[in-house]
């Protein structure tokens, strides 16, 4: 028998957490790698801190892309539009500034009246796009090499591939915190779908007019996803088994932001992005716990994620489905033409248009439910397992020879 601390261990049993202790290894699927028991962390003497990838120069970072993971090379992209804006404002400070568009929404229309600034669509916002994709890479990247890393370091992860997961997972915590935050705060300050009162997705459409923090949430919202796509289909990452699915996702999710976006279906766009978000923030908690060999707190947290999940990406879900089905002929009848010019973008065929790609996301999303099931029921009802589990992403993994025996 295992004993912890000089106590006889308890026995295996159907318990959650016995059951979770003695799930073996399987890396079809990232929600899966959040339970499955990794290397047990070391202490790591002299080991080197993480550090940037070797460059060939500048201009090579910018034309191979490798400035998607050197942070001195994005800043440095990054401070030149800002140089710019400076120079102008000294030449011309009387002129309206065109890298200002770069680091600003534009188009600010009066306010409304209740006082909330107000914003419209600008053929800019794809400058703000592409410069943001580029803030989201330096952040990305400095506070994983700088932060995220060494923080791992410190608490005994020595493996080269785990550093990069429990950094990737400590970068997603970080910003789907931030932005599910935002996301709330959107919806109950600005607008009038709080709590997911779905009608007024339709009644009184277009919203041309986007109040408060929505334009500059849903645009961030819009980089950060061009980013993370970016870098799973450039393959900059080790890719996981999958990618695929992690592909198809990623076009989906990017349909539907610049689709409702330039469509002015921002409102439900906000309440599909708080459908994502808070699941997002429990799975990566659960995998940094796993990775830090916290397996109670692992146990708790990814209960948690099962939880916020079912709520979020089925129940939330499908709620926003049964919308468009019943709700989308609340549009006014003289609104449901195509009419590029005065922002009507709403013929009888554009409910399909928002109905399918929701619906493959379900799809996608019940693909990864009957994964966390599957998880959580061999947790309860799977019988003891050998414990000779093998890690393929532990270049430190003892020769097979060596078999840890459980008794």
């Amino acid at each position: 028998m295992t004993t912890y601390n000089g106590n006889a261990a308890r026995p295996q049993a159907g318990s959650l957490q016995n059951g979770l202790s003695g799930i073996q290894k399987d890396t079809k699927h990232h929600i899966e790698e959040s339970l499955t028991d990794q290397t047990p962390p070391a202490s790591v003497p002299g080991s080197p801190l993480p550090h940037e990838l070797p460059s060939k120069g500048f201009w090579n970072d910018v034309v191979t892309m490798r400035w998607m993971r050197r942070p001195s090379s994005s800043i440095k992209m990054l401070g030149v539009p800002i140089l710019l804006r400076l120079i102008w404002m000294l030449v011309t400070p009387h002129v309206d500034n065109p890298w200002d568009h770069l680091l600003f929404v534009s188009n600010r229309l009066p306010d409304s009246a209740q006082g909330f600034p107000m914003y419209g669509k600008s053929y800019w916002d794809a400058a703000f796009l592409a410069y943001y994709v580029v803030v989201f890479s330096f952040l990305r990247q400095s506070i994983t090499i700088y932060f995220l890393k060494p923080l791992a370091l410190h608490y005994g992860i020595k493996n080269e591939a785990k550093l990069d997961r429990f950094a990737e997972q400590g970068y997603a915590i970080m910003y789907f915190v931030c932005s599910g935050s935002l996301g709330l705060w959107t919806m109950y300050k600005y607008l009038p779908t709080w709590y997911f009162q779905t009608r007024y997705f339709w009644i009184d459409y277009p919203y041309s007019e986007m109040p408060g923090t929505l334009k500059p949430y849903y645009l961030l919202q819009f980089a950060y996803w061009l980013q993370q796509f970016l870098l799973l289909v450039l393959r900059m990452e080790k890719p996981r088994s999958d990618f695929y699915q992690l592909v198809a996702h990623h076009i989906v999710t990017l349909w539907l932001i610049g689709g409702s976006y330039l469509f002015t279906c921002t409102w439900i766009g906000n309440a599909v992005f708080m459908t994502m978000d808070w699941s997002d923030v429990f799975l990566a908690l659960s995998l940094c716990f796993n990775y830090l060999q916290m397996k109670r707190t692992k146990t708790v947290a990814f209960a948690w994620f099962a939880c916020v999940w079912t709520y979020t990406r089925h129940y939330l879900n499908i709620i926003l489905l049964y919308s468009v089905w019943t709700e989308w002929d609340l549009i006014p009848s003289q609104n449901k033409v195509w009419e590029p010019k005065n922002d009507l973008w709403m013929p009888p065929w554009m409910k399909m248009q928002i109905f399918l790609p929701l619906l493959f996301l379900q799809g996608l999303n019940l693909f990864w439910y009957y994964r966390i099931w599957r998880i959580l029921l061999k947790a309860i009802f799977g019988s003891k397992l050998d414990d000779d589990r093998e890690d393929d992403e532990d270049e430190d993994a003892e020769p097979k020879t060596k078999k840890a025996k459980t008794e």
